[in-house]
């Protein structure tokens, strides 16, 4: 009996690949391919949540030794989580071209005179690794561009388009359940991974994020190198005036992905700005904040350097870094007013 109920559980549900096939044809781009590309996007996601599963018990935490192009040292989870997507992407071969944290240049997939993936797939396969070993959340972000139609061999330049030109993107958070949220520019969805049957169902339907959050996450601890705007609007955030919902809670992973997610259902700010060490910013706008500003505002938040639209702004390398504020729209103007000097502490 507990059996036969379980599957009757499981069938009020829709799976990832039911969704995206009633997707595919109301979007002008979500054709065959694009299906494909997205199910392949999803079975590299399953294994590294394997990974993670077992992670403490195969010994696969810790460092590798070995730098990566942010100048940061790479974790063995990093490396596993680059290979399952490049794995998965060549297998599938819908994608010509991926961008990646974990390698210096942008990798060209030649399957043969036969390949005709037309999408760029830019990801930052394990965002927070560093937080693995004392189990904080960590996630994949995705995003996926369509090869431009003048272009026949897919180059650097193919990637380094601006962010409204995405056709899709994405995350993943693997924490106490595995998470995949998505969208390609017709609202947001997000789906559960249920182990028990190794299928992403739809737990979150249509996510829009508040307006206004009663949360922000920045690292605190870089204060002194904050621009003086963004030091009045934390000072702001922190006034007792419940009126009006003042003071914010901080609540800060250090894991860009689960801070998002949990903004994004919430609502609240994330904010990683420049500071005297990381001039540009650290966050990369490719393969981290591109997607999640898609993201953000398909679901009715905003994104925004400080200054303007994330979206818009011109790319110039593939790993170019940038400062982010990104969240609940209210939040994110309410910074972007502070940083322009036309606000100041009450």
């Amino acid at each position: 009996m507990q059996s036969e109920h379980k599957l009757e559980e499981i069938g009020a549900f829709k799976t990832l690949e039911q969704f995206i096939i009633e997707q595919q044809g109301t979007l002008d781009h979500s054709t065959g391919a694009f299906s494909r590309l997205l199910r392949d996007i999803s079975v590299a996601a399953k294994l590294v949540n394997w990974h993670m599963r077992r992670a403490g018990i195969v010994d696969v935490f810790g460092k590798t030794g070995e730098i990566n192009v942010q100048g940061e040292v790479q974790q063995v989870m990093d490396l596993l989580a680059h290979k399952e997507f490049v794995r998965a992407l060549k297998r599938g071969g819908e994608c010509c071209l991926i961008g990646s944290e974990e390698h210096s240049e942008a990798i060209p997939i030649r399957a043969g005179k036969d390949n005709k993936g037309k999408y760029i797939v830019l990801l930052d396969p394990l965002d927070g690794s560093s937080n693995i070993e004392v189990n904080v959340s960590v996630g994949t972000i995705f995003s996926i561009y369509h090869l431009p139609d003048h272009m026949e061999e897919a180059t650097l330049d193919a990637a380094l388009q601006p962010g409204v030109e995405q056709i899709g993107a994405g995350y993943v958070v693997y924490g106490s359940s595995t998470v995949l949220v998505y969208t390609t520019g017709q609202g947001v969805n997000g789906f559960t991974l249920d182990p028990s049957i190794g299928e992403f169902l739809l737990t979150h339907p249509d996510i829009t994020t508040p307006r206004y959050g009663g949360m922000y996450s920045v690292n605190e601890g870089n204060y002194q190198s904050f621009e003086l705007g963004l030091k009045k609007y934390i000072k702001w955030m922190q006034q007792e005036r419940p009126e009006d919902g003042r003071p914010l809670s901080t609540r800060y992973f250090g894991s860009f992905v689960a801070d998002f997610h949990r903004n994004l259902l919430m609502g609240g700010l994330y904010i990683y700005p420049a500071t005297h060490k990381n001039k540009s910013g650290k966050l990369r706008l490719m393969y981290e904040a591109n997607p999640l500003a898609f993201i953000a505002e398909q679901a009715g938040g905003a994104a925004s350097t400080g200054t303007g639209r994330i979206m818009e702004v011109i790319p110039e390398k593939l790993h170019q870094r940038i400062p982010l504020y990104i969240g609940s729209l209210d939040m994110v103007r309410n910074a972007e007013s502070f940083l322009a000097g036309e606000r100041g502490i009450d």
